[in-house]
């Protein structure tokens, strides 16, 4: 019990202290999921306006990877990346695995499907619901696109935060990829596992208690989109 006691006494130390270390990892998993992110946003809300308003030979089978590309193995990316960026690989000659970079590019495989899978379905629905709307006024479609996400904004930044979710809790791909190298590539959810392998539950525990204000922060953020969504609707 005492073992338990003194573990958590130091991991309140490190949550309030400010410990460099210990606010480096944080710092760091932060910047790596946040860019990720970014990126996938970038990549995902065009590509779902896309396959929502466009019609092409492919399109059904194009939907359905999609969205089954939404529950992606994180280890399958990470081992995807790996292969893509080792020395043997095509994109070796970047130089880039094992660094956050690298890490940046997994969790933005893993996170860009669940982005363009809901933002299509997002756009999709509203353009059913101002289709007449839209034919009366002949608006082009590129206009269209830029119209209806801005229309379901509410609705995108909530799968933007659910890809963020998913980003900051992942830790097969980022594993993979970093190598879990200390002061470089080694973020919250690396470092709890690593550390409680070790038995250094104090840090595991510290790390764990803001990686669960984080996800309670984020789901507390998409619970307030979906109410501003949903009176914007009705």
């Amino acid at each position: 019990m005492s073992d338990s006691t003194d573990a958590l006494t130091h991991a309140w130390d490190l949550v309030t202290g400010f410990d460099a270390t210990f606010y480096g990892i944080v710092g760091l998993s932060l910047r790596v999921s946040l860019t990720a992110v970014l990126l996938a946003a970038l990549i995902g809300l065009p590509l779902g306006a896309w396959m929502a308003l466009s019609r092409f030979p492919g399109r059904g089978a194009l939907i359905a990877v999609t969205s089954a590309l939404m529950g992606l193995p994180p280890v399958v990316a990470g081992l995807a990346i790996y292969i893509l960026l080792s020395r043997a690989g095509p994109l070796g000659e970047l130089g880039i695995l094992f660094t956050p970079e690298a890490m940046v590019i997994a969790q933005c495989l893993l996170v860009t499907p669940i982005i363009a899978a809901l933002s299509r379905q997002t756009i999709a629905d509203l353009h059913v619901e101002y289709d007449e709307q839209l034919r009366s006024l002949n608006v082009g479609k590129g206009r269209l696109a830029l119209t209806l996400l801005w229309e379901g904004r509410y609705s995108l930044i909530t799968a933007i935060l659910a890809g963020f979710g998913r980003a900051s809790a992942e830790v097969g791909a980022v594993m993979i990829v970093g190598g879990n190298i200390a002061g470089v590539t080694r973020v919250m959810t690396t470092t709890i596992a690593l550390e409680t392998s070790r038995g250094d539950l104090a840090l595991a525990l510290g790390l764990g208690v803001v990686l669960l204000a984080i996800t309670l922060g984020i789901n507390a953020l998409a619970m307030g989109m979906r109410g501003v969504a949903s009176r914007g609707y009705a």
